[in-house]
């Protein structure tokens, strides 16, 4: 690996207001703004529909923007597109591998695309077989190969060519557990052991949480929070408590609980959504038995309550004002009624 990428101070991916729209008045990307430091892991962390992988294609030359700016590894992605395709790798969500072809025929196909050939070539597809455990699948189909297998051969395509830059959409979609910790592991290698830039989108907040040293929060085609894992979590004060109620409440039960809770000591950051209610608490502990006497005082009855550490969940409750797994469910009924209606 070439050690310059890590001694220049410019980004290694920087990109500014972009927005893309598709047929249909779909908003993809509303004002993304992205830069990425060398030799780092960053992660672009959203729900499904939020606009990551868009914000990749445009990275990669897949896509143009409707407008604004993008750089990857210095170059322009609009103006000099050659240029960046030959600095990064590139791990769709969907394998590129061809399935009729062995591992090793596949990786030395790429290896030509990039000019590699002769004895450099077998060697570099020797030490990717080797180090992404293939070395034994090198001579089968890859219509064979588990879904650990192909993503771990998606991910030795994209480095047959030493990129400066490395992109990995949702690298882990679809994989059991123990495949994922597995691709987990790699991917901390890479950046640990080669220095190697990598720009991570993934919607598993654990995946995040492990393996990007700065994440951007991504929802509705923007980004609503930058920081590291640590430092998000760590800007919400005390311990995250969780409520559901026995029923929904409406605009006026809104309304009673949310001056009712802000007023108690320790708690904060209220938040009441039908059937579920969040809040800060100085001490959860506490906090707990005061607040269940304070809806019992309105006549407001509990179902579940809960009390825990800040999760990047509850960063993203906090700055989208909802929560993670209703923004995913959101997305996907979107996305479907988008396809239904032919926008995509």
């Amino acid at each position: 690996m070439s050690s310059t990428r890590t001694s220049t101070r410019a980004p290694a991916v920087e990109a500014h207001q972009l927005i893309k729209t598709y047929p249909g008045d779909v908003t993809a990307l509303n004002g993304m703004d992205v830069t990425v430091e060398p030799g780092t892991v960053f992660g672009l962390l959203g729900p499904n529909g939020a606009g990551k992988s868009t914000t990749v294609k445009i990275l990669t030359t897949l896509a143009r923007p409707d407008s604004g700016t993008a750089t990857v590894a210095g170059h322009d992605v609009l103006r000099h597109p050659d240029r960046v395709r030959r600095a990064i790798g590139v791990v769709a969500q969907n394998s590129g591998a061809d399935p009729t072809a062995t591992g090793r025929e596949n990786l030395q196909l790429q290896g030509r695309l990039y000019g590699l050939k002769g004895a450099a070539l077998t060697e570099r597809v020797d030490e990717l077989l080797d180090r992404f455990s293939l070395a034994d699948a090198a001579g089968r189909p890859v219509k064979g190969y588990s879904g650990g297998m192909r993503r771990r051969l998606d991910v030795a395509l994209g480095l047959v060519h030493r990129p400066e830059v490395l992109f990995l959409d949702e690298p882990t979609t679809g994989l059991d557990p123990e495949a994922r910790t597995a691709m987990w592991d790699e991917i901390g290698r890479l950046a640990g052991e080669e220095g190697l830039t990598i720009l991570l989108t993934t919607h598993y907040l654990e995946e995040a949480d492990r393996l990007a040293e700065r994440i951007a929060i991504v929802d509705r085609g923007r980004v609503v929070v930058e920081g590291t894992p640590d430092s998000l979590k760590g800007e919400l004060r005390g311990d995250a408590v969780h409520l559901e109620l026995r029923e929904a409440v409406g605009d006026a039960g809104r309304t009673l609980l949310r001056s009712t809770l802000v007023g108690l000591p320790g708690v904060h950051e209220v938040l009441v959504d039908g059937r579920r209610v969040s809040a800060r608490a100085d001490d959860g502990a506490a906090a707990m038995p005061v607040l269940l006497a304070a809806f019992e005082r309105v006549g407001v009855g509990v179902a579940a309550a809960t009390v825990a550490r800040p999760s990047l969940d509850d960063v993203y409750l906090r700055y989208a004002g909802r929560r993670y797994s209703e923004a995913d469910a959101d997305s996907a009924e979107q996305l479907a009624v988008a396809v239904a209606g032919g926008a995509r």
